[in-house]
């Protein structure tokens, strides 16, 4: 809904169709559910029928990778593939985690935010350990803050106290603001409709240093294919 598709279960095909045929070891196109937005971003959209998915992965062969499988299909023909999680620690997050290489962790500024950035540590290092040996953790990212705030200044103090030593807080901070609120309701993003406000400026800063973290990526990949 965010990029502009407003009635999202009408659609015909979504990612939960095309993970059906999967499990059912059907034949795939998944071109065929991408859908094209203005601003240049393709999208492989879900509806209300993902929710009933995740109860048939349970019983699935390799039922953590089926996801995996679906984004093989297209990746190639990407520089990025964001894949954007519920926040649950589900059978669907368990694939988004092994089709993933990298894990950038959204929480907002409270108290209980923060309480559960533990358990998806937890589950980010279990995956890792038994099914996705190359994911990493490339940051944590404060998003609905308002910085003038005690709680705000208090809880991120505490998470970059907590995680600081061992994963980066990005320096950029994502404020809370109605125009961000707006931009989702319109169905652009926020450079399309606020390209001069504080939350693009965020997000932009936020972009640099998720590009920095990729570019070291790759020269330390080429490195090891050196040696």
């Amino acid at each position: 809904m965010s990029l502009g598709y407003s009635r999202p279960d009408d659609l015909p095909n979504t990612l939960s169709t095309i993970m059906q045929d999967i499990i059912d070891d059907k034949s795939v196109d998944v071109s065929k559910s991408i859908l094209h937005h203005d601003e240049g971003v393709d999208l492989l959209p879900s509806n209300i029928e993902l929710s009933g998915l995740e109860v048939r992965l349970i019983n699935a062969i390799s039922r953590e990778s089926v996801l995996k499988t679906c984004i093989h299909e297209v990746k190639k023909n990407y520089d990025t593939v964001l894949i954007d999680c519920m926040p649950s620690l589900g059978m669907l997050t368990i694939n988004a985690l092994a089709a993933a290489d990298s894990v950038v962790i959204p929480t907002q500024p409270h108290y209980l935010s923060a309480k559960g950035l533990e358990l998806l540590l937890r589950s980010v290092s279990k995956v890792k350990r038994q099914i996705n040996p190359h994911l990493r953790i490339d940051g944590i990212l404060m998003t609905m803050v308002m910085p003038r705030t005690n709680i705000s200044k208090e809880i991120t103090a505490t998470v970059k106290s907590a995680y600081g030593q061992r994963i980066k807080v990005f320096d950029a901070q994502i404020p809370h603001s109605i125009r961000a609120v707006e931009a989702t309701a319109e169905g652009k993003s926020i450079f399309a409709y606020d390209k001069g406000g504080k939350v693009a400026a965020a997000y932009e800063q936020f972009g640099k240093e998720v590009a920095e973290i990729g570019e070291k990526q790759r020269k330390q990949n080429r490195a090891d294919r050196i040696r």
